[in-house]
């Protein structure tokens, strides 16, 4: 009996083994082959052809390098990592090097338990990162001296474009002057000058800060900006100009340095106004710019006006400490046009890295750190008047400025002939900003570049034995900081790990199962993509370093926007904006610049269907337009004929339309080339909210069915982690006509046509657009279109397999939807008294995350189930989600309560199950495992329901002894 042996695989078939499609796609053949009958279709072409318009399928595939596996790519952008230099960099401006403690950039930093988080809307399966968020906000607090701050922000310059129009809203002065100290951050000034144009207010600029007080006494004005220490290094006595802004009823907005504050009075105890900054230097390298989280803090007296998101302290339903977003009724998708700001996603994992800087260093360690610093630049000061070197400065922190007359440019020559940036003020000044990395090599070495021929150097020994600070004395910190026991309690490495570990416990992140957000796109952050975000070449370069030695940052960017180019129909592209809000804010000024241009600057009506992103009307209103809100039919598409009735109504004043494409509602709207030839008709423009591309990737370009502008959430679509709630990339895309109008950045040497600087960085949040980059270069052209289809055909399982249970609120004709589907839960509450919010609690304790909460309709989960998630993964929500409906026909038919049942009683800790008393009409077991597999794989949430009311009527925002939070339980009791 003869043997037949298996047949040899080609080399070919050996080489393609590795290929990283599969590892993203989590659908494989033998899936689609069972999911296909339960919708109803017979291929996965047969449910694209019938649910994508024919109309706007795209006319030619996207040109892309072929795909490589994951070595090579990662093989391929070192190599274009090794074209970065690595220079030590003096250049400061608000970046400067860091040591990152090894236990965060381990067990945060590089951990997906962390980074894969979403923003924790969902505060019972999120209290581990608020709670590093509280010690963020108690951390700001307590260094500025203010009552009150915010989570984090995209980074300084924004922060004080966001303090600017804060001191507007809260102060009595009626005038439209902002004066800003011409001694702040030059990219922070550029910003704001961006910021105030389409808001019709007037920046006026001192030329240093000595100059400020003759400004404020010679013009009316609602806010003033002053930088401590200010960029060039001194350290002005701000105090008298506080109380004179008060005079005229204006705010004074203070950009502090949180390390400097260890050592310098806090800007709350000389009564400013508003705090605003970087935390970059807590441990977050500077990354060409960014991620860092920013932070804005003010007096109590304005907190209901704070933009950003506030972690705030209330109690659960058993009494026990909790956290949750506090104050929510002020953020942007919920006030929409009248929304203050358009800020959507913050600096989350930057942030906690801040905050666990400041838990690993405590007071005194972060103390000893800014005096070495100080006592540096002291030494360093020293050595060059010794020298015969004249300083700008006779006060400083880390910064000095030197005059170098005729010297200035052999002193960089040699400065970057030995691998050193030094900071360029002006002319014939140079600037030297010392830093944690700074040590006494390189203080001999800025001397070797200043000496003078002839002149010997100084002794380092001599000097630092007689070192006398450059911090005034009457401006010395006597108050003590980071008091909380949390800053004093995880002094070892063992400790500190634990802590994290313990906060990371607590949450439930796309580590642990399937996140199924409608709009947020919660899928695979694979481990290549994210290994070289920590890369020196990468990590370790300054944004404003020589351009020689940004050679790889250069073909990054210049590579990634070819490909998203390909990706969305359009012929340029602006990396800069750090957040999908902020995309949409430069595309928007992108087209009010074109308008203008043009000599039509009164066109300033912007028309949003009523289903649109609630970044959309806060973003049009930012930049100076006026919302006209058109409605949807009974479908939930954009109603055709309204929409051209406003059309012909603000014919001569229309400036856009802003669409989400496929809409807000997760389906494909068969109009929409008919809506962008009736704006274009006249005169508008069309904005299409990249926001839902992940249904159009490989399938439809929007540069091609009609689109003029549009953002993409590269933290979405192109695989960068949410983080919690950020980092975020938002890039601007825009037509041919429209690429003149990109975001300029004068400070970062990019020409402006109309249009500044949107972010402090030139290219924003630039540390991780090598995750897009590696997603794009791993999975080719047919691999992002295998991934789009294949989430449009998750997405109808789902709706197909729950449609029994909870019928799918809008649809296509065919019954069909995009990549999400909105279940409607509203004709639920009057049989059983259930909400969708008791689901969303209820999801918990099956193991979930809940999907989008009552957004865009009240009453409704919007589901997302992304290409990422295996069968198994869709199949457990699937049955978690039909099990609930089985508990809420118990309800229905009178068997529990309709207030006390398992819904209205999730989610179910560990601790309510173990008492000694059982009083529910529904057993333990039921509570804790209502399914079976629950049993061995268990998610514990730490808390029980959260008492919002109860949040909001006793507002805390920083770290609250245990103590009196069980004190302030008992007496709500």
């Amino acid at each position: 009996m003869s043997t037949v042996l298996p047949l040899t695989p080609s080399l070919g078939d050996l080489e393609n083994a590795d290929e990283f499609i599969a590892r993203h796609v989590g659908i494989e053949p033998q899936d689609e082959a069972r999911m296909l009958p339960a919708i109803g279709s017979a291929t996965r072409a047969e449910l694209i052809d019938g649910i994508v318009p024919p109309a706007i399928r795209r006319a030619r595939p996207m040109r892309l390098p072929p795909a490589v596996t994951e070595a090579e790519a990662l093989a391929e952008l070192k190599a274009i990592a090794g074209k970065n230099k690595v220079a030590k960099s003096y250049i400061g401006q608000g970046y400067y090097g860091t040591h990152t403690p090894g236990v965060i950039l381990r067990n945060v930093l590089e951990n997906p338990a962390w980074y894969t988080a979403y923003t924790p809307y969902q505060a019972e399966i999120s209290q581990g990162r608020m709670e590093a968020l509280v010690n963020f906000q108690t951390m700001v607090c307590d260094l500025t001296g203010m009552a009150i701050a915010n989570a984090s922000m995209l980074d300084e310059a924004t922060a004080a474009a966001e303090a600017m129009t804060l001191a507007r809203r809260s102060v009595k002065s009626k005038s439209n002057v902002f004066l800003v100290s011409g001694d702040c951050h030059p990219q922070t000034i550029e910003v704001i000058k961006t910021r105030a144009a389409p808001l019709g207010i007037e920046v006026r600029v001192s030329t240093i800060s000595e100059t400020l007080p003759h400004l404020m006494a010679s013009c009316e004005f609602f806010g003033v900006l002053a930088q401590y220490p200010a960029t060039t290094g001194h350290v002005h006595d701000l105090r008298p100009l506080a109380g004179h802004a008060h005079q005229f009823d204006a705010a004074f907005c203070v950009a502090a340095d949180l390390l400097a504050l260890t050592m310098l009075t806090p800007p709350g105890e000389w009564d400013a106004d508003i705090v605003c900054g970087t935390t970059q230097r807590f441990g977050m390298p500077m990354g060409n710019g960014g991620p860092h989280a920013a932070y804005l803090a003010c007096r109590d007296d304005f907190k209901r006006s704070l933009p950003g998101r506030i972690v705030g302290v209330s109690v659960d339903a058993h009494g026990e400490p909790a956290y949750r977003l506090a104050l929510q009724t002020r953020e942007q998708h919920i006030r929409r046009e009248k929304a203050t700001s358009n800020i959507c996603t913050a600096q989350v994992l930057p942030a906690v890295i801040a905050s666990m800087y400041a838990v690993y260093h405590g007071p005194e360690g972060l103390k000893r750190i800014a005096q070495r610093v100080a006592a540096l630049t002291a030494v360093l000061a020293q050595g060059l008047e010794q020298m015969g070197r004249e300083l700008v400065n006779a006060t400083a922190f880390d910064t000095l400025t030197v005059k170098t007359g005729e010297d200035t440019a052999k002193i960089v020559e040699r400065a970057e002939a030995g691998g050193v940036n030094l900071g360029q003020r002006v002319q014939n000044h140079l600037g030297i900003s010392l830093d944690e990395t700074t040590t006494r090599a390189d203080i001999e070495t800025l001397w070797a570049l200043f000496v003078p021929t002839g002149t010997p150097m100084p002794r380092f020994e001599e000097l630092s034995a007689r070192v006398t600070s450059r911090i005034p004395e009457d401006l010395r910190r006597t108050s003590a900081f980071l008091t909380h026991p949390v800053f004093n309690t995880h002094k070892s490495e063992t400790a500190m790990l634990r802590y994290i570990r313990s906060l990371g416990d607590k949450d439930l992140a796309l580590d642990r199962s399937m996140i199924p957000l409608g709009s947020c796109t919660m899928k695979l952050n694979a481990t290549s993509e994210m290994i070289p975000i920590t890369w020196p070449e990468f990590a370790n370069i300054h944004p404003f370093a020589p351009a020689s030695q940004r050679l790889g940052y250069d073909q990054l960017d210049k590579q990634l926007r070819a490909w998203l180019c390909e990706a969305t129909g359009y012929a340029g592209i602006s990396l800069q904006p750090n957040a999908g809000s902020q995309g949409e804010y430069a595309g928007l000024l992108a087209i009010k610049a074109f308008h203008e241009a043009k000599g039509q600057g009164h066109r300033n009506v912007c028309l949003i269907p009523f289903s649109a992103h609630g970044t959309n009307p806060a973003s049009a209103h930012m930049v100076g337009m006026k919302v006209v809100v058109t409605a949807c039919d009974a479908e939930g598409n954009v109603d055709i004929d309204d929409l051209k009735r406003a059309c012909e109504a603000h014919s001569d004043k229309l400036a856009a339309v802003m669409i989400t494409y496929p809409s807000t509602h997760g389906v494909f709207e068969t109009r929409v080339k008919e809506l962008c030839e009736i704006v274009h008709a006249h005169g508008g423009r069309v904005y299409v909210d990249g926001a839902n591309m992940n249904a159009l990737v490989g399938i439809a370009a929007p540069g091609e069915f009609g689109g003029d502008v549009s953002h993409l959430n590269l933290h979405k679509t192109f695989c960068i982690p949410h983080g919690g709630g950020g980092p975020g990339v938002g890039p601007v895309c825009v037509v041919e006509d429209l690429v003149p109008y990109l975001p300029g950045h004068a400070t970062g040497g990019i020409a402006a046509n109309g249009v500044g600087a949107v972010s402090a960085a030139p290219l924003g949040n630039a540390a991780v657009l090598p995750i897009s980059w590696m997603y794009c270069r791993m999975m080719g052209a047919a691999g992002l279109k295998a991934a789009t289809e294949t989430a449009i055909l998750s997405a109808n399982y789902i709706s197909a397999r729950l449609k029994d249970h909870y019928p799918t609120l809008y649809s296509s004709p065919n019954g069909h939807v995009a990549h999400e589907c909105i279940l409607d839960l509203r004709p639920l509450k009057d049989a059983s008294g259930v909400t969708a919010e008791d689901v969303a609690k209820r999801l918990i304790d099956y193991g979930f995350h809940a999907p989008t909460l009552s957004f865009p309709v009240p009453g409704t989960l919007m589901v997302e189930p992304t290409e990422s998630e295996p069968l198994a993964e869709l199949d457990r929500f699937i049955d978690a989600m039909i099990a609930i409906r089985g508990e809420i026909r118990r309800i229905e038919e009178g068997v529990w309560p309709k207030e006390d049942n398992p819904l209205k009683n999730a989610p179910h800790t560990a601790a309510s199950l173990l008492g000694t008393e059982w009083t529910r009409p529904y057993s333990r077991e039921l509570a804790a495992f209502p399914l079976a597999t629950l049993k061995t794989a268990k998610y514990w949430p730490p808390i029980g329901r959260v008492d919002n009311v109860y949040g909001d009527r006793n507002l805390f925002c920083s770290c609250v002894p245990v103590a009196e939070l069980a004190a302030s339980a008992a007496s709500a009791e």
